[in-house]
């Protein structure tokens, strides 16, 4: 597909930005406070990588590797040049089956305070986190796509915890957030 992509074939392009787009989403999600932000980042990872195809060359390393460390320059450049603080808009009208005012700011407060501790990590340690509990992706498959070793991964997802563990303040809640879980 990559292949094809590369010689200009529009639906290979096509099937490339669906089979990766909601994997480098929330990827991006996770370490930017908006989903706009998020949005905006994503689409820009995807130009980059129409831009780049041509020269990508296969190095042992999956495709998806090299749309990693594309999305992973994105929020390194995204994070230099924002220095604007966020703002949510707050809706006047709530759905009968939304949840109340409260538990939405809590969870929001929660998620934010997910992506405060996990910016304090190194991006190393940001990417494995992610890869690992938000992609839900295997030990073997984060060491192919940061050209690590099995066991180095392990190592660096170990210490990343106890570090966001720290910042949370508790070592129960790091799982629940990172796997989304609403349950506390």
């Amino acid at each position: 597909m990559v292949l094809r992509a590369q010689k200009g074939e529009s639906q290979a392009l096509a099937q490339l930005y669906e089979a990766f787009v909601q994997r480098i989403f929330r990827y991006i999600a996770y370490r930017v406070a908006s989903s706009a932000d998020a949005e905006d980042l994503t689409a820009e990872v995807f130009l980059k990588m129409v831009e780049g195809l041509r020269e990508y060359r296969w190095t042992g390393a999956p495709f998806e590797a090299w749309l990693y460390s594309i999305a992973a320059a994105r929020v390194i450049d995204f994070r230099r040049r924002s220095t604007r603080r966020q703002h949510s808009a707050l809706s006047e009208e709530l759905s009968a089956d939304e949840a109340h005012p409260e538990e939405q700011l809590q969870a929001a407060q929660e998620v934010d305070m997910l992506r405060q501790a996990l910016r304090a990590l190194s991006a190393e340690q940001q990417t494995i986190l992610v890869l690992r509990f938000i992609q839900r992706k295997s030990h073997q498959e984060v060491a192919e796509i940061v050209g690590k070793s099995v066991t180095a991964v392990k190592s660096i997802q170990h210490r990343a915890l106890i570090e966001l563990s720290a910042r949370l303040g508790s070592s129960e809640k790091v799982r629940h957030y990172l796997r989304g879980s609403s349950d506390v």
